[in-house]
């Protein structure tokens, strides 16, 4: 398997794909339908979602996204599969920080569990449109000003570092300037009508607090694409894959804040895996000015380092209830 995702890996920086015409309509066509299939039939209805049917969905979205690395296998080859399933791993990874401050946002403005999935789906639906100008100017910059590898890189492991060393405790959603800005520019109430984003009052019509919310999680994804589409690009610097890997672990990521929004606690060393991944690929990324590390290599140091640090959570929280208990 190694030997066959290796097998077009070239030193220059990644593989080059022969992009058809039918290639974006298909992508595009599936991510639409996947969408439709989730607000129009799955999620309809506002109910609050449980863990059975959050782990129901997670499984679902995930293979669905490496359901397509096959079809990237059978059209571009194994190198590009490569380079696939390191952005899928790597943007489904850094994903997760963004859940727990969706949890604190939701929190904060104290939005009705039945409520969040429909905020959470606008939200991703315009973390997708976003992300691919994201890719398509990064790839476009790295092209022209092959220099920006290295600016790129270095700044990834500045990022993995404060990652290392901060955590999200002090993050006040109130206090955000897009919120102030938000509320100062469009007319708002403080009362909810259901999922509406908008209502009638008084004769007028007003924004919602899931609006300000939505506007604050489209603004927090904004601030965490800044750090992994650089990481992403540190994997490929091809658009088509780039696009592909980010969109299907976004897809998931509604699923997946249900799973775990309630659990950080649970994942005490998960940011500091986190923090090492991003160094790692700020490294590689800057290496790459002069060496492409193999796609087989990065694939197995990021998985492996995911592995240690849910791992190592979970036996520190088994010790630490086991204490409580003798105790």
């Amino acid at each position: 398997m190694l030997a066959l995702l290796a097998a077009k890996d070239s030193s220059s920086g990644g593989v080059d794909l022969d992009i058809a015409g039918w290639h974006w309509p298909v992508l595009l066509g599936v991510l639409a339908v996947l969408l439709l299939i989730d607000i129009l039939v799955i999620h309809r209805e506002a109910h609050v979602v449980h863990t059975r049917e959050a782990a129901i969905e997670s499984a679902v979205w995930i293979s669905v996204g490496l359901l397509f690395s096959l079809f990237i296998l059978w059209e571009f080859g194994g190198a590009a599969t490569g380079e696939y399933l390191g952005g899928y791993l790597i943007e489904k990874s850094l994903s997760v920080d963004n859940v727990f401050v969706w949890a604190i946002i939701f929190s904060h403005f104290k939005v009705p569990p039945q409520f969040q999935h429909r905020v959470l789906f606008w939200g991703i639906f315009g973390a997708l449109a976003m992300r691919l100008g994201f890719i398509f100017a990064g790839v476009a910059v790295i092209n022209n000003f092959k220099i920006t590898l290295i600016l790129f890189g270095v700044f990834l492991v500045y990022t993995g570092v404060q990652l290392l060393a901060t955590h999200h405790e002090g993050f006040d959603p109130s206090q955000s300037r897009a919120i102030k800005l938000f509320r100062r520019v469009v007319p708002s109430t403080e009362n909810l009508d259901g999922q509406k984003m908008f209502t009638i009052e008084n004769g007028k019509r007003l924004a919602t607090p899931l609006l300000a919310v939505l506007v604050l999680v489209e603004v927090t994804d904004v601030i965490f694409a800044i750090d992994s589409v650089p990481a992403v690009l540190a994997v490929t610097r091809e658009q088509y894959i780039a696009f592909a890997s980010n969109a299907f672990a976004i897809l998931g990521l509604r699923a997946l804040y249900f799973l775990l929004a309630d659990m950080r606690d649970r994942f005490k060393y998960l940011q500091t895996g986190l923090g090492v991944i991003l160094v790692f690929v700020g490294v590689k990324m800057a290496a790459s000015y002069w060496y492409h590390l193999p796609i087989t290599v990065s694939l197995g140091f990021i998985a492996l380092i995911l592995v240690v640090s849910v791992v190592a959570s979970i036996k520190s929280d088994s010790s630490a209830d086991g204490a409580v208990e003798h105790h």
